[in-house]
């Protein structure tokens, strides 16, 4: 019944669930209550009637689990990539083991030029949890990478529901409106931050406005 749950959800996203999944996302329900957050520093808070709007946070150096794909759809990119990363997570690692989940997952997107839709390949990236961070096991996957990720700062916004290219341009859109005009940002790369997993309807998501070095 979980697979066939897991099923239905990775059709939503326009893509199959192959058989040898079954492992992981069993694993992955088994261990969903500990999930490690990402360290940051809160910089500053923006907002109106102490509703927070939008944050400026410091990431630190970090390693990152790394995979890129470039499917038709955002959606099918984002799920094909979390699949690698869930199967080097449970186990497809050089350490044998299952490593434990952080949050958020981030997802790289970049625009066009005329800024009206996304580039079709997506990076998606996964924290090495604090107790891999100094030796982070091997991935049995070549096409996952093992990246240090320099300092990061963002300014970041919640949103709620489904992560779809339509969704993700029109709050980056919100975003803007919300900022006004400003250079201290990148205008053609953005971070799509995922804090829950895809069969929540409502789940917490963030856009990140990546801050010009």
């Amino acid at each position: 019944r979980l697979f066939a749950h897991w099923e239905a959800v990775a059709r939503t996203h326009r893509v199959s669930l192959p058989p040898d999944m079954a492992g992981p996302i069993a694993q992955m329900v088994r261990h969903s209550q500990a999930r490690e957050p990402v360290p940051y520093v809160s910089l500053s808070q923006h907002g109106k009637c102490e509703e927070v709007a939008y944050e400026e946070r410091q990431y630190p150096a970090g390693k990152w689990a790394c995979v890129t794909m470039g499917e038709p759809m955002y959606e099918q990119s984002i799920s094909m990539n979390f699949m690698k990363l869930m199967r080097y997570i449970c186990k497809e690692n050089s350490a044998g083991c299952h490593l434990g989940m952080t949050v958020p997952v981030l997802n790289e997107i970049h625009l066009t030029k005329e800024g009206t839709e996304l580039e079709r390949e997506v990076l998606t990236a996964y924290y090495l949890p604090g107790a891999f961070q100094q030796n982070p096991p091997v991935p049995m996957d070549p096409e996952i990478h093992i990246t240090e990720r320099a300092p990061l700062r963002v300014i970041t916004r919640v949103f709620y529901g489904m992560t779809t290219e339509e969704t993700i341009l029109r709050e980056i859109s919100l975003f803007w409106e919300l900022l006004g005009p400003t250079d201290t940002v990148l205008r053609e790369t953005y971070i799509v931050a995922s804090y829950e997993n895809p069969s929540i309807p409502q789940r917490r998501n963030e856009i990140w406005f990546i801050c010009q070095a």
